[in-house]
C-alpha cells in the first residue's frame, strides 16, 4: 500500500497518500544523488500466453498516456445495455481500426519528474480519428459509442500515467504477436 513504485487497486485513505508522496520523493532524492538504484523493471509477460503484451499497457490517445487496467485485448465496454447490464463487448474492435505498437521515450509529461530517457512499448493510436480515441476514452465498444447518450455502469480503467510512479509497468519491448500459419501442407 505504502510503496510509490505500485499503483494503489483502491483510493487511499488521504495519511497514506501523504506518506506514498514523501516516499516517492525521498526515492527520487537517493536515486539523483547514486545513494539508491532501482532494479530495472521487467518486461513482457508469463512465458506461454498467446502475446507477451504487458498486464498493464501504457496507451497514447488524445495527446496523452494512459496506464490500462488490463491487456488492450481485455479491456472492456464500460456501457450499460438494454437490460441493464454492463455491456460484455470488447473496446477493441475486431473489424476496426486498431492502434500499433511502438517504441516511444519515456519523456515526461507536464509537471512530471524525468527518469533516464529510455524508450517503452506503447500502444499508439493517436493515428486514429478523433472520434476513435475518444471512443477508446470513454472505454466504449463501436456499438455503445454509436448510441447517443449511452449510460456507463463502470468506471473507465485509464490512470493518467507517470513515468516515475508506473516505473514497475514500463516495458524496453514490443509485444510479439501470436505466430501465425501461412499456407496448407
Amino acid at each position: 500500500m505504502l510503496c510509490p513504485r505500485r499503483t494503489p487497486t483502491c483510493r487511499p485513505h488521504p495519511c497514506l497518500e501523504t506518506v506514498r508522496r514523501q516516499l516517492a520523493v525521498r526515492t527520487r532524492r537517493l536515486i539523483d544523488t547514486g545513494a539508491f538504484t532501482p532494479a530495472l523493471p521487467t518486461s513482457g509477460s508469463a512465458p506461454g500466453a498467446d502475446t507477451d503484451a504487458p498486464d498493464h499497457p501504457v496507451v497514447q490517445m488524445l495527446l496523452c498516456r494512459y496506464l490500462a487496467e488490463r491487456p488492450v485485448q481485455r479491456l472492456r465496454c464500460v456501457a450499460q445495455t438494454h437490460h441493464r447490464h454492463r455491456c460484455a463487448n470488447s473496446v477493441l474492435a475486431p473489424t476496426g481500426p486498431a492502434g500499433t505498437w511502438r517504441l516511444l521515450p519515456t519523456d515526461p509529461q507536464r509537471g512530471q519528474l524525468a527518469l533516464p530517457n529510455t524508450l517503452m512499448a506503447v500502444y499508439d493510436l493517436g493515428h486514429l480519428p478523433y472520434g476513435e480515441q475518444l471512443r477508446w476514452r470513454t472505454q466504449h465498444c463501436p456499438a455503445r459509442a454509436a448510441t447517443p447518450g449511452v449510460a456507463d455502469l463502470a468506471l473507465t480503467g485509464w490512470q493518467p500515467f507517470d513515468p516515475l510512479l508506473h516505473a514497475a509497468h514500463i516495458h524496453t519491448c514490443l509485444p510479439h504477436p501470436p505466430a501465425r500459419r501461412h499456407g496448407r501442407r
